[in-house]
């Protein structure tokens, strides 16, 4: 920069700095006098070779070189491995900040130095992976990342930002077990997931379909299905499911069987016989497994000889005598209970066979 010698209003360079911005206030020429000063000894600024070392832009102010700050920090990432991710990182300032990455303390390489790196460094700064490379025994991206940001004024750090990659072991710590109950009891099957990275949420499949989260009977709690007042319809086939980002795992099939009381499909009714006609009585029950089905006299024994039990259950008693007046009771029972009904048969011409008429 040379000086010229003019009638000059000069204004002083003052150097400021505010926010950790640097501001320069030019040389601003006095415009009266700038004509009739050229002689009288006034330095006049005038730039050789376009030497703009100062700044100097006319009669403007205009905002000149600051030190970088970073205005878009990395964030944390969980990353599934072989899929690509990316770590955001933005600066600005004046001239503009050249962005490298640090991981653990130690520069990253990018394509930047090598161009068959999978890092590569984005115009914007961000950091992007075109696929996370993790083994057991190599891990090179997971960890702790800072970017840095650099003018001739300074530098910014980012904050710290981890990239974690997603795991999501093969085996169930716990695989669930074949359960059996009653209708109208509780059932409870437990499973504990692989071991993961995020920990994984756990669901369940009924014969290859997942439960109705709608039942106010079902509820899951950590590894633990609960159906509280069971029914025959929830019989079937149960599998565990862990799932993250990852995939999901299957744990083996557990069978829950819903048991069934035995229950009459048919009750025995009150009989009136003559003496020597024919008395049937019949019962038909249910329940899962099949009940057995067996008949006895309240204040004795059947009449031997007398009685024969047909293959659905009813009970016929021939040649009624008046000592077979009684209360008859049909007996269903399987391993989950019992259930018991009755009926009364009556012989009429009780009173003839005796004499008494």
């Amino acid at each position: 920069m040379k000086w010229k010698h003019a009638p000059f209003l000069v204004i002083i360079s003052l150097l400021s700095l505010s926010k950790s911005h640097l501001f320069l206030a030019q040389l601003i020429p006095d415009p009266e006098d700038v004509e009739k000063g050229k002689d009288n000894g006034t330095p006049i600024p005038t730039s050789d070779n376009d030497d703009n070392s100062l700044g100097y832009t006319g009669s403007r102010l205009r905002q000149e070189d600051f030190p970088p700050r970073i205005v878009e920090h990395p964030s944390d990432l969980i990353v599934s491995k072989g899929e690509p991710a990316t770590l955001n990182c933005k600066a600005e300032g004046r001239p503009t900040p050249t962005i490298e990455w640090y991981k653990g303390g130690e520069r990253v390489e990018t394509d930047k130095d090598d161009p068959r790196s999978h890092r590569m460094l984005l115009p914007s700064g961000s950091l992007f992976f075109l696929r996370i490379v993790h083994g057991r025994k190599s891990r090179p991206d997971e960890g702790v990342y800072v970017c840095v940001a650099r003018n001739y004024l300074g530098e910014a750090v980012s904050h710290n930002a981890s990239l974690e990659v997603a795991i999501l072991r093969d085996d169930f710590r716990q695989n669930p077990s074949d359960v059996m109950v009653a209708v109208g009891e509780p059932a409870v099957m437990e499973c504990q997931p692989p071991r993961g990275h995020p920990e994984p949420t756990i669901s369940w499949r009924k014969d290859g379909s997942p439960l109705d989260d709608k039942d106010e009977r079902i509820t899951i709690r950590g590894g633990k299905l609960m159906i509280t007042y069971t029914r025959k319809s929830d019989a079937g086939k149960y599998v565990c499911v862990g799932t993250n980002m990852v995939g999901e795992r299957e744990s083996e099939v557990a069978e829950l069987t819903v048991l069934e009381r035995p229950s009459f499909v048919k009750r025995p009714s009150n009989l009136a016989v003559t003496v020597d006609d024919s008395a049937e009585f019949k019962c038909e029950a249910r329940g899962d497994p099949v009940p057995t089905v067996r008949w006895r006299k309240d204040d004795g024994e059947l009449p031997k000889s007398r009685y024969e039990i047909r293959d659905d259950h009813t009970l016929k008693i021939r040649k009624v005598m008046a000592g077979d007046t009684g209360s008859y009771t049909c007996v269903a029972e399987n391993m989950v209970g019992k259930a018991e009904a009755s009926a009364t048969l009556t012989v009429q011409g009780y009173y003839e066979e005796k004499g008494g008429f």
